[in-house]
C-alpha cells in the first residue's frame, strides 16, 4: 500500500487520531455508568421495585438483536461514525423522556409493557450497537491494536466511573463535603445527564475520522450473523465445556448487576453509586497487569481466578449481611477487577486462539449471544424472582443474606464443573507471551 492510497490516520504526516478516540470511548461508557447502576435508586424512590428484571433484561435483548443492525445495515451502507451519532442522538433524545414515566398508572409489578421499560429497551436499542460501532471505528485507525486499542478502551472504564461519580450527585474529601444533585442517584437528574451525554457523543462522533462501511459490496447472511459456524467448534469438548460454563455462570452473575447497587445502600454507604465505581477503578488496574498473569497462569487457571472471585465476591456479601460489615462489602466491589477480567476478558481471549482465522468475529459474536444476551437476560429474571422469594410482603425487607447464598452456590458448582472438564494445555505461543 502507498502513501496516497493509506488510511488517513496511517499516513506520516497526518495528526494522531488518539485525542479523539479516547474521547469518544470516555463519553461512549460515561453514557452507560450514568444511569446503569445508578437507575434502582430512583427507581426505590417511585416505586418501581417490581420493574428491576425488566429493567435490567432489556440490555440483553438490545445485546440480542444489534449484530443483525449492525450486519445487516450499519456495516453495509453507512459511514460508521454518522451511524454512531445519530444512534446516540436518538438514544439521548429517548432518555429525556424516561423521567416522565413516574407519573404513569401503569403496574410496575414485573411488566415488560410499562412505559418505564419500553424507554429503557427502545433507548438500548440504539446503545447497544454503539459499543460494536465505537470498536471498529477505532481498531480503523490505529496501527497496532494490541498496543493502542488497551490505552484507548481504559478511557471508557474511566468514563464509567466518571459517570457514577457524576450521577451519585455527592462527595466527601475529607472536611470537605460537596454536592451538586439534590437526593444523589435516587434523582430523575441520572436520566437527565445520560441523555446530554449522549447527545454530546451524537454530535461529537461526526468530527470523528471518517470510517467507511466495513462490510459495504458484501452479502451478509444471517448464520453469519448469529455466529453459527462457529458452532462447529463445540465439537470439541474443551470449548464445549468453555461455553456452556460460561453461558450458565452468566446467569448468577447478573444479580450483581441488578441488585448490588440497593444492597450496598442496604448496608450504610450514603453514596451507594460512587461505592459501586471502586470496581472500574480495580478493573483498570487488573487489566494492565494482566498479562504478566496471564503469561504465568494460561486459560484455565485465569478463568478459574475469575469464577472463583464470583464466588468469593458473593459470599462476602452474603456473611457481612448480619452485622452489616462494611469491610466486606467494599471488597466484594472491588472484586469486579478480577471478576470481570479475568473471566470475560480471558474468554475472548481464549476463542480468538481457538478459532480459525475465518471464523474468529463469528466466534466471538457467538460468545456474546450466549453470555452478555441469553445468559445475563435469563439471569436477570431469575434474580428477579429470587429477590422477590425473599422479600417480605409486609414489611418489604429484603433477606439479602439468602439472597447472595443462592448464587454463591451456583457459581461454585459451575467452577468445579469446568475444572474438570476443561483439559486444554496451553500451547508454546502462549506459554512464551
Amino acid at each position: 500500500m502507498t502513501t496516497s492510497q493509506a488510511p488517513a490516520a496511517f499516513q506520516a504526516d497526518a495528526p494522531s487520531p488518539f485525542l479523539k478516540l479516547a474521547t469518544m470511548m470516555f463519553l461512549q461508557f460515561f453514557v452507560w455508568g450514568a444511569w446503569y447502576v445508578s437507575m434502582t435508586g430512583w427507581m426505590g424512590t417511585v416505586k418501581f421495585d417490581g420493574l428491576i428484571a425488566w429493567a435490567y433484561t432489556v440490555g440483553p435483548i438490545a445485546a440480542l438483536i444489534s449484530p443483525f443492525f449492525l450486519g445487516m445495515i450499519a456495516d453495509r451502507f453507512f459511514p460508521t461514525q454518522r451511524v454512531l451519532g445519530a444512534m446516540h442522538l436518538l438514544g439521548g433524545l429517548i432518555m429525556f423522556a424516561v423521567p416522565m414515566t413516574a407519573s404513569s398508572q401503569a403496574s410496575a409489578d414485573n411488566n415488560f409493557f410499562h412505559p418505564y421499560i419500553l424507554l429503557l429497551f427502545a433507548h438500548m436499542l440504539c446503545y447497544m450497537p454503539t459499543l460494536g460501532l465505537t470498536n471498529t471505528l477505532a481498531f480503523h485507525h490505529i496501527r497496532r491494536p494490541e498496543r493502542e486499542f488497551p490505552m484507548i478502551r481504559v478511557f471508557g472504564t474511566i468514563g464509567w466511573i466518571v459517570g457514577n461519580i457524576v450521577v451519585g450527585g455527592s462527595l466527601k474529601l475529607g472536611s470537605l463535603d460537596l454536592q451538586w444533585i439534590q437526593g444523589g442517584d435516587k434523582s430523575a437528574a441520572q436520566f437527565y445527564v445520560t441523555g446530554g451525554a449522549a447527545i454530546l457523543l451524537g454530535l461529537f462522533s461526526f468530527a470523528l475520522p471518517h470510517t467507511p462501511p466495513p462490510l459495504a459490496g458484501k452479502k451478509v447472511t444471517v448464520r453469519e450473523i448469529l455466529g453459527l459456524d462457529a458452532i462447529k467448534l463445540l465439537a470439541k469438548p474443551s470449548y464445549l465445556v468453555f461455553i456452556l460454563c460460561s453461558f450458565l455462570i452468566c446467569i448468577p452473575l447478573a444479580g450483581y448487576y441488578n441488585y448490588a447497587r440497593n444492597f450496598v445502600e442496604f448496608t450504610g454507604f450514603k453514596n451507594a453509586t460512587f461505592t459501586m465505581s471502586y470496581g472500574q477503578m480495580s478493573e483498570i488496574f487488573f487489566m494492565l497487569i494482566m498479562p504478566l498473569l496471564f503469561a504465568r497462569l494460561g486459560v484455565k487457571w485465569m478463568i478459574l481466578v475469575g469464577m472463583a472471585a464470583w464466588v468469593a465476591r458473593y459470599g462476602l456479601f452474603a456473611a457481612s449481611t448480619s452485622a452489616h460489615v462494611e469491610w466486606m462489602v467494599i471488597i466484594g466491589v472491588i472484586l469486579h477487577g478480577i471478576c470481570y477480567d479475568f473471566f470475560f476478558v480471558t474468554g475472548q481471549i481464549y476463542v480468538d486462539k481457538a478459532a480459525p482465522t475465518n471464523i474468529r468475529g463469528q466466534a466471538q459474536g457467538f460468545l456474546v449471544l450466549v453470555t452478555q444476551g441469553l445468559g445475563l437476560g435469563l439471569g436477570a429474571q431469575a434474580f428477579g424472582r429470587l429477590v422477590g422469594h425473599f422479600t417480605d410482603a409486609t414489611t418489604k425487607a429484603v433477606d439479602w443474606k439468602m439472597v447472595w447464598t443462592y448464587p454463591a452456590i451456583a457459581a461454585a458448582a459451575i467452577m468445579v464443573i469446568f475444572f474438570l472438564g476443561f483439559w486444554e494445555k496451553a500451547n508454546k505461543d502462549e506459554a512464551k507471551a
